[in-house]
């Protein structure tokens, strides 16, 4: 068994893996009713000891990743590590702001009263990482989930079992054991795991086994967020400058030698295009991994035997023009670019989820939606163009979780955007506020005085009832454009107050009680 094979070892005997679960999530569900980490004070306190489990530990962390997948260190700090940190720092800068409450507009009979968004925590949550980023998409959910106020239980892929180690050595180490749990082991233990009760469950990884996550969450009506994936097509325009599209694809498609998500999993363009893009991208592979790849530092490898094998199937009897060396020993498959696929071939029935990227010849940016919008909604869509109708067109008759322009896969580190799929592809949404907010349940709140004036009004829903007053009450609650700003009612409350005072002040001088009182704003 190799180490790529391996998976992590049990921490509980399987004999005692039920009853050892439930203790754990027992133990994490009396420190959220106890409101521990409800207190924004203590959410911070963990979010900077996460923050220095990655500073303290980058090397190590490092070394996992490249055991694991033989990532580049680049990648590794810059597409894991330091996203993590990013992450964590806009959640220590934004986090005040985002738990106050969010006042709403509302109709005339509440008009002084309050109606506010209380973001409060779920309670336990279930985080289930993947192997592909598994610092990145284990971590980053966490770090929303303590933003929020929750308690976890963390599940690493066993699929990368260097790294899902080195994360149950160290997060007891910075985080407080009584409110975050990590469990790893492989299918059996996730198995277990699922039959406990969550209060809400994000996974990342394939649909087929999201389809199992979810029917898991519904047994207890769990709400839940699924990151899936899925084939994220790419419109290549001839209109653009080849080299520095073909640069920017290439790096979206062979980082992490194609393990991501969001990588451009194909390519539609003109036969025209695709000639230009082929000879191209066989001197920018040259740049960027040397004439012999298998060589290079830069480049990753699969996972494991399994996956590199059905990455080899899905290209057999496919027109191989730059890459197609493969080394079963080290699983490793060279950068490699297909052309004339057809949509019938092996290659576009499937993720490829492997450094592979097949081009299929189209007529027209007609036929290439027409072919999008034949297959399962993707994560990402890609279009690279300069011209604003082609762009429109794109946007407004294609359905995707994401969609990028002239550019792969950088549209992740903007944590203003949200991620996440649809259909097929996923449900739910995080990075950033999306996370915070996923991890939160946004409460409504109405909080009423006893203004003797509104309550005259509001008195018009009590019985008796009479076409009157029902009239009445339609025309004060019937929805309408509002003329005046945000904050007019308390305009009007301080200049009433200004008013009220300078009465009482003229009263009182002419009852002669007093023969001067200055002005409130003297």
């Amino acid at each position: 068994m190799t180490r790529r094979e391996s998976a992590s070892v049990e921490i509980f005997p399987k004999q005692n893996m039920a009853s050892k679960y439930a203790e754990v999530i027992n133990k994490l569900r009396t420190t959220f009713k106890h409101g521990i980490t409800k207190s924004l004070e203590y959410r911070k306190q963990q979010l900077k000891a996460l923050y220095r489990l990655c500073k303290d530990n980058e090397e190590v962390l490092v070394r996992a990743m490249k055991e694991d997948l033989n990532k580049p260190k680049f990648e590794s700090v810059v597409c894991e590590i330091e996203f993590i940190r990013n992450d964590i720092r806009g959640m220590l800068i934004n986090l005040e702001k985002w738990a106050s409450p969010e006042y709403t507009s509302k109709h005339v009979v509440l008009m002084f009263d309050s109606t506010f968004i209380h973001r409060e925590p779920f309670g336990l949550v279930l985080i289930i990482g993947a192997w592909n980023y598994p610092l990145q998409l284990t971590l980053s959910p966490l770090v929303g989930a303590i933003a929020a106020g929750n308690v976890a239980v963390i599940k690493p892929s066993e699929l990368s079992p260097a790294t899902a180690r080195v994360l149950e050595d160290l997060l007891p180490l910075y985080l407080d054991q009584n409110s975050y749990a990590l469990i790893n082991g492989g299918v059996p233990e996730t198995t277990e795991l699922l039959k406990e009760q969550y209060d809400y469950i994000f996974y990342t990884g394939c649909p087929s086994v999201g389809k199992i996550i979810r029917n898991a969450a519904n047994k207890h009506l769990t709400p839940i967020t699924l990151e899936l994936g899925g084939k994220s097509p790419l419109y290549l325009d001839k209109r653009v400058n080849i080299e520095i599209a073909c640069r920017r694809i290439l790096w979206g498609k062979f980082i992490n030698a194609g393990q991501t998500c969001v990588a451009p999993d194909y390519i539609l363009c003109s036969e025209e295009t695709q000639e230009e893009f082929i000879h191209m991208a066989s001197k920018i592979l040259s740049e960027f991994f040397g004439e012999n790849p298998q060589n290079s530092s830069d480049l990753a490898r699969i996972v494991n035997k399994k996956h590199f094998q059905r990455i080899c199937n899905l290209i057999t009897n496919s027109t191989v023009v730059v890459g197609g060396d493969f080394v079963e020993e080290e699983c490793y498959i060279s950068p490699t670019i297909l052309k004339d696929v057809k949509i019938s071939d092996p290659v576009m029935e499937e993720e490829i989820f492997g450094p592979v990227l097949p081009i299929v010849p189209v007529k027209d940016v007609d036929e290439a939606i027409s072919i999008i919008n034949s297959k399962e909604r993707p994560l990402s869509l890609y279009l690279f163009s300069t011209k604003d109708e082609v762009i429109k067109k794109f946007l407004n008759s294609t359905s995707s979780g994401s969609f990028c322009v002239n550019d792969t896969v950088v549209h992740l580190s903007v944590d203003t955007l949200p991620f996440g799929g649809i259909g097929n592809s996923g449900m739910g949404r995080y990075h950033g506020k999306y996370s915070f907010d996923t991890f939160s349940h946004l409460k409504a709140v109405l909080k009423r005085n006893f203004n003797p004036v509104l309550e005259q009004l509001g008195s018009l829903r009590y019985p008796p009832y009479t076409d009157q007053k029902m009239n009445k009450l339609m025309m004060l609650l019937k929805k309408r454009r509002n003329p005046f700003p945000y904050g007019t009612p308390y305009v009007i409350v301080f200049v009433l107050g200004i008013i009220t005072a300078v009465v009482i002040r003229f009263i009182l001088i002419a009852s002669g009680g007093i023969k001067y009182l200055p002005y409130p704003f003297h």
